[in-house]
Parts: structure tokens; C-alpha cells; sequence
């Protein structure tokens, strides 16, 4: 008579896995009424609906939103869904996949710089069928802040320059790059372009900014970044560099001298 195979009970997850896997799932949640919410400004913007059926929607929006008035975060506290700073930011107006204003900007960081993808919608516009330019400007401010970001260097913007070519087209793939120029002290310069991805032979819009860092302390080993940039020095001191970068041309250029 063979004997009975020994019962293994099922392991129960750590804590640790269990408000990972809520965590998951809040922001999945997040992430999904944040997609219909895009969706419904996408709508609201472009409808030609009748005032009956506008004046009926709007209730039904009123009667929505009653049912998220349980709690509230106050002005300044930290979602906690959110990694602050330096990490997933659920609700922001660029990148946020829970915010009805993002497009969302989808990062990508590279050495000493950083790269972004999104596509504007009417809720963006500024001139028919084009991207107002303040929505520029708020794409290369948040790109050039994950540039620092990722040279190592997180800072707060205190100046910010715009160069517009050409109009940014509404419903067509962006391409927006940023790329940390110099540093001097506590300054550091960084540039960046937005782009199409079907014309890549210079720039739409072309910005550079000052970004101030912290005090000057050198951190640890471990809270500097992984991968090749937590082995690399810190970048020398440079003088000031200002330029655009043109991903189908040669590279960084220089601005055209102002008189």
C-alpha cells in the first residue's frame, strides 16, 4: 500500500508582496479611469452635440465624480501611489498616465540625457491643428528635468528659453529629446527638441534651460544611479552650452548668435 503524497500547503505572500501587488493594482486602476478621462476631454473638446444632450452629459459627469469626494489629498501631499522624487508621478500633466491633461509623455533615459514619445491631441491645441506653444515648453521642462535626472544631477528649473521653428502638428508621433549640455557650479545647462518621428531632419521646437541642483554634496555609492552612469565621474566643469539637437543632422549645433 503506497502511502498518501505528502500535502504541501500553498505559501502565503510576504507583506512586501502583498502591497506590491496592490500597489499594481491601484495604479492599473489609476491608470485606466486616467485613460478614459483623456478619452471624455478628447470628446468634449471636438463634440458638436446639441445643448440638451451637453446639459445631460454634464450631469452624469457631476453624478461621477460625487463618487470620488471620500478622500481627498491636500495640496502638497505626496499621492502614494507616486515615487518622490525621481520615480512614477501617476497624476502629472506630462507624464502621468492617471492624469485626464497628459498625453502622456512616455520617457526613456539615456546617458546624460533623455528620451520622449507622445502624440498631442485637440485638448492640446493652440493654432487649428496644431500644438499650443505652452504644451511645448511643458514637454521639454519635464524632459529636460529627467536629463538632470540622469546625468545624475536632479534640479529645479530657473530658466527656461523656447526657439519655435516650425508648428508642433496635433495626432502625429512626437519625438522629444534633452541632453545636459555643461555645468558650472551648482548651474547645470541642458537643450532638447521636439520633433515628428517621420522627420527627423531638425527641430519643430528647440529649448534650453538652467536647472539648479542642490547643495553641492557628493552622494553615496548608492544612491547615485545604476548602470553605466553610476561608474562614470561626474561631468567637468564646462563653460555654458546652448544649442539644438538634430537627430537626422550631425548632432548639437550651436544658436544662432543674438545681437
Amino acid at each position: 500500500m503506497k502511502s498518501p503524497l505528502p500535502h504541501h500547503s500553498p505559501i502565503s505572500p510576504t507583506p512586501e508582496q502583498r502591497d506590491e501587488e496592490e500597489l499594481h493594482q491601484q495604479r492599473a486602476a489609476i491608470a485606466a479611469i486616467g485613460h478614459e478621462l483623456r478619452v471624455l476631454v478628447d470628446v468634449a473638446v471636438r463634440t458638436a452635440a446639441a445643448p440638451d444632450t451637453l446639459h445631460r452629459v454634464a450631469e452624469g459627469v457631476r453624478s461621477l465624480a460625487a463618487q470620488l469626494t471620500g478622500h481627498l489629498r491636500a495640496r502638497a501631499e505626496v499621492p502614494a501611489v507616486d515615487e518622490f522624487p525621481g520615480g512614477v508621478r501617476m497624476y502629472s500633466p506630462v507624464t502621468g498616465t492617471g492624469s485626464p491633461l497628459s498625453p502622456p509623455l512616455r520617457v526613456t533615459r539615456l546617458d546624460c540625457g533623455a528620451a520622449g514619445t507622445c502624440v498631442l491631441g485637440t485638448a492640446h491645441e493652440g493654432p487649428p491643428g496644431y500644438g499650443h506653444g505652452g504644451i511645448s515648453a511643458m514637454l521639454l521642462d519635464e524632459l529636460m528635468g529627467w536629463a538632470c535626472a540622469a546625468a545624475g544631477m536632479p534640479g529645479m528649473t530657473v530658466s527656461l528659453q523656447m526657439r519655435y521653428h516650425r508648428p508642433v502638428p496635433l495626432e502625429f508621433p512626437l519625438q522629444v529629446l534633452a541632453h545636459v549640455t555643461g555645468t558650472e557650479g551648482r548651474k547645470v545647462y541642458v537643450s532638447g527638441s521636439i520633433t515628428t518621428e517621420d522627420d527627423l531632419s531638425g527641430p519643430g521646437v528647440g529649448g534650453r534651460s538652467l536647472l539648479l541642483t542642490g547643495p553641492r554634496t557628493r552622494p553615496s555609492s548608492a544612491s547615485r544611479p545604476a548602470g553605466p552612469l553610476r561608474d562614470r565621474p561626474p561631468l567637468p566643469r564646462q563653460e555654458p552650452f546652448h544649442g539644438d539637437y538634430h537627430p537626422g543632422r550631425a548632432g548639437w549645433s550651436r544658436w544662432p548668435s543674438e545681437g
